[in-house]
């Protein structure tokens, strides 16, 4: 009998924590209920996309609340309250979190904000460095051309293993054999790929070395068009220029605009790091950083864009003429795009 009075006892006891532990949750719920009641509510709607029918005063709670009832997930967690409660506040806790911290933008939104605008305003904010880049690329291509003119031999320096057949003391017949009829040919496929390899690689690291107060983007940039001035000289000796110009529009005016703006980007960070203004150094660097990253976004746009068109028209357009027209019809799109596009994107500010 005193067992089972002592086992009675222990179950009474237990029965009591239960019913206790009951008693605290149903109090905390209802001290606490009508704040989660809200954000659920509120936390609906935005998921359903009825932003209408949310008034300013919950909007403004909204963070409010959320922190109230991340408050509340706490606690219970803390007290062990009842699954069905901490169930429930993990759930709406989360939800509400991807309503104030997660992202504020899908993909496409995204995409069309930096389409629309951002990407514009960005390349017009680094216009002295793109003055600066274009001067240097006009000059490699001139210094390139002229070394070759003086001695050919430094045209296999400086266009190196993507020469192939296209070398010095090779014929009208051949050079020209290059630049039609070669769609089906892999010899042309291979060279494409080697001139695409090497200039994304260009403008990347144009970009990516910046950070040395702009030196290594002047010097890839000159290095980068003296190998294109050669290959210009090489095709004008067998009076070739204008077919071999034709040739690289169509793809070439997408190319080179897009490590014109990487050597910009570059450029643009290492002069803000060199003269920050009464900035901080690592202050102006961040800033520059964020604007060309903004540009390089795009940039990597292009040179797919570029390889897109390098394919197409390697295989579709044979006319020369043709090639003009589609090549420099694309610049003037780019120039357009970057240069007359003035669309602010909504939430930012005037340029």
């Amino acid at each position: 009998m005193a067992m089972f009075g002592l086992f009675g006892s222990r179950t009474s006891a237990s029965d009591a924590a239960i019913e206790a532990a009951a008693l605290r949750s149903d109090r905390f719920r209802q001290q606490r209920e009508g704040d989660w009641q809200r954000l659920e509510a509120i936390v609906t709607r935005m998921e359903k996309g009825r932003l209408r029918k949310i008034s300013d005063a919950d909007l403004q709670q909204l963070p409010v609340l959320y922190r109230t009832v991340a408050s509340s997930l706490s606690v219970a967690r803390e007290t062990s309250l009842d699954a069905a409660t901490l169930a429930y506040l993990e759930s709406l806790v989360q939800r509400a979190w991807f309503l104030v911290y997660g992202p504020r933008t899908t993909l496409l939104g995204w995409l069309g904000r930096f389409l629309g605008g951002e990407w514009s305003r960005a390349v017009r904010a680094i216009w002295p460095e793109l003055l600066v880049a274009l001067a240097l690329m006009v000059a490699g291509t001139a210094v390139g051309w002229l070394l070759c003119v003086h001695n050919p031999d430094w045209y296999y320096a400086l266009v190196g293993d993507m020469a192939q057949e296209r070398a010095p003391g090779a014929s009208r017949e051949m050079l020209r054999g290059t630049l039609f009829g070669q769609a089906d040919k892999q010899g042309l496929s291979i060279f494409a790929a080697a001139l695409f390899s090497h200039n994304a690689g260009i403008a990347i690291l144009c970009f990516a070395l910046g950070f040395a107060f702009g030196v290594p983007p002047l010097m890839l940039l000159v290095q980068n068009t003296a190998s294109l001035g050669a290959m210009l000289w090489l095709f004008a000796s067998q009076g070739l220029l204008y077919d071999f110009v034709g040739w690289l529009s169509i793809h070439g005016t997408t190319e080179l605009f897009a490590i014109l703006l990487a050597g910009a980007a570059g450029l643009h960070i290492g002069r803000s790091m060199a003269f920050p203004g009464e900035r901080g150094v690592m202050e102006a660097a961040a800033a520059a950083g964020q604007r060309a990253a903004v540009v390089m976004a795009g940039v990597v746009l292009m040179l797919v864009i570029a390889g897109m068109l390098e394919g197409l028209g390697r295989q579709l357009i044979e006319s020369t003429e043709v090639r003009y027209a589609v090549g420099y019809s694309i610049l003037a799109f780019w120039l357009v795009y970057f240069f007359a596009f003035r669309r602010v994107p909504q939430g930012s500010e005037a340029p």
